[in-house]
């Protein structure tokens, strides 16, 4: 499984470490995922799902179905 969202599709960002002698190297900034179980009121049951923690916050906001829906994902799959 990638380090990915699943409902936002955040991902990792190429950076630079930058050191004090200011060498530029190659690394990942990777995503801040959680996984988290999800109440899903329109299936009456609990969802498992890797969630980044920005989507976390929004989906307290919009709703595990809105959120589902934008992002193109079937619910029953999970």
């Amino acid at each position: 499984m990638s380090r990915r969202c699943e409902l936002t599709g955040k991902k990792a960002n190429n950076a630079c470490s930058v050191s004090h002698s200011n060498r530029h190297t190659k690394r990942l900034q990777h995503v801040n995922l959680q996984t988290k179980r999800v109440w899903w009121p329109a299936g009456n049951r609990w969802v498992k799902l890797k969630l980044s923690t920005k989507a976390i916050k929004t989906l307290e906001f919009k709703g595990l179905d809105a959120m589902a829906k934008e992002a193109g994902i079937n619910l029953n799959h999970y």
